[in-house]
């Protein structure tokens, strides 16, 4: 271990202290930090400067100044140079592990919602160094490579059932704020262990963008489709029928009740609600169509759309009870997609508005990673053994039928 011999001005420190406390120890530490420089050079070399020695390793070459941030201010730091193996320091390498700390602190921070400005804000507290709210956000792009790893990785096995829906989020583009939209595809796979699959920003929610983006988690191996549910997009439906024609459409049953709903007179509501609840909740398909048509029968006359509407989607919001009782209450609704949006929604709220694209597949993605590995510790929601059976059964040819029934309908 080197030795350090630190001399001390008495009357400048005293100097210092009464006149700017934080700079006299910026200045103390600044020339402690140059003195165990020099001493690891002078072990380093095994000799002192201007010493003579046969020990010695190698010869000085000057200095060269770098600055190190600290939490009372920044100090320029004199690093010897050595003319032929380069010099090395405990402090830059515990200096690099701190700063690589730092910035994953940010970028956690932005991830969890926390706004680029006010983590400009802690950093200085923390570090005494300034970092303006642009640099925070150039310091997040560590985050790209994670996030790029996660989004274009091969989709091993199979995902009898997944779920796509979008939200959106403000970027601004062209000095302009614009509502972009968020797709997301969330997966259960053969073992019954719920995982995010996907995910892209796009300008809307067309048949276009929602085919390329079901064509993409075709290319990165998305296969053993039974079911995809979702909200009654027209361009996810379009999508589903083209890129995936064998598999069937289940139309979430909360959106469907809520569309219903949403067509009855508030007076009438409430008991129509529970009435689908029950129809919903049917043990066999006949059960389900018996209970919608005494429904169709109550409601004809007081609220005529809504039973339009019922009679229209129900075929499509029961694909669902071709599958075992134990199976339908999670694959039913789009629910567990929508939670996650929630969860998306409320990260981004510091943010307010994204400066582009790319910020926003950096940021949420990270919050999806996060997502994705609580996932894996949660309990599956069926055992492989189940699957085995199911597969094994007549229900994945009755689910071809329904979906030639679906593509017809479509087309």
């Amino acid at each position: 271990m080197a030795q350090l011999n630190i001399t001390l001005d008495q009357e400048e420190i005293l100097q210092l202290l009464c006149n700017d406390r934080d700079e006299a120890f910026r200045q103390l530490l600044q020339n402690s930090l140059n003195s165990v420089l020099k001493a690891e050079s002078a072990e380093q070399l095994k000799a002192a400067p201007y010493e003579r020695s046969d020990d010695r390793t190698d010869s000085r070459n000057g200095t060269r100044q770098r600055k190190l941030a600290t939490r009372i201010g920044s100090m320029t730091l004199e690093v010897p140079r050595h003319r032929n193996v380069p010099f090395r320091t405990m402090i830059f390498d515990n200096y690099s592990r701190s700063e690589a700390a730092l910035i994953a602190c940010m970028a956690e921070m932005v991830v969890n919602g926390v706004s680029t400005r006010k983590v400009a804000k802690v950093v200085e507290t923390l570090c005494g160094e300034t970092y303006t709210k642009s640099t925070v956000s150039e310091l997040c792009k560590e985050l790209d490579e994670k996030v790029e790893e996660f989004r274009n990785r091969p989709l091993e096995g199979h995902y009898p059932f997944i779920e796509v829906d979008a939200t959106y989020f403000k970027v601004r583009e062209k000095h302009r704020f614009i509502s972009k939209a968020f797709m997301i595809a969330y997966g259960v796979n053969e073992y019954g262990i719920r995982e995010i699959l996907g995910f892209d920003v796009c300008h809307s929610e067309t048949k276009e963008t929602w085919n390329t983006f079901l064509k993409s988690l075709k290319k990165r191996g998305l296969s053993g489709l039974l079911m995809i549910t979702s909200d009654a997009h027209e361009g996810i439906i379009d999508a589903v029928t083209k890129q995936y024609p064998g598999v069937p459409w289940q139309r979430c049953q909360f959106h469907f009740l809520r569309n219903i709903v949403d067509k009855t007179p508030k007076k009438y509501q409430a008991g129509l609600r529970t009435e689908l609840h029950e129809m919903f909740n049917s043990k066999t398909m006949e059960a389900a169509r018996k209970k919608r048509d005494s429904i169709i029968s109550d409601y004809r006359d007081v609220a005529e759309a809504a039973v339009e509407c019922l009679d229209e989607g129900f075929e499509d919001a029961m694909t669902v009870m071709i599958l075992p009782h134990g199976m339908r209450r999670f694959l039913r609704t789009s629910n567990h997609i929508e939670r996650l949006n929630k969860e998306l929604k409320r990260r981004s709220k510091a943010l307010g508005v994204f400066p582009n694209d790319r910020s926003v597949i950096r940021l949420m993605g990270a919050v999806l990673i996060e997502r994705n590995d609580a996932l894996q510790l949660q309990k599956a929601i069926f055992d492989y053994k189940t699957y085995t059976s199911l597969i094994e059964s007549e229900a994945p040819r009755k689910l071809i039928v329904v979906a030639e029934q679906q593509r017809r309908q479509a087309a």
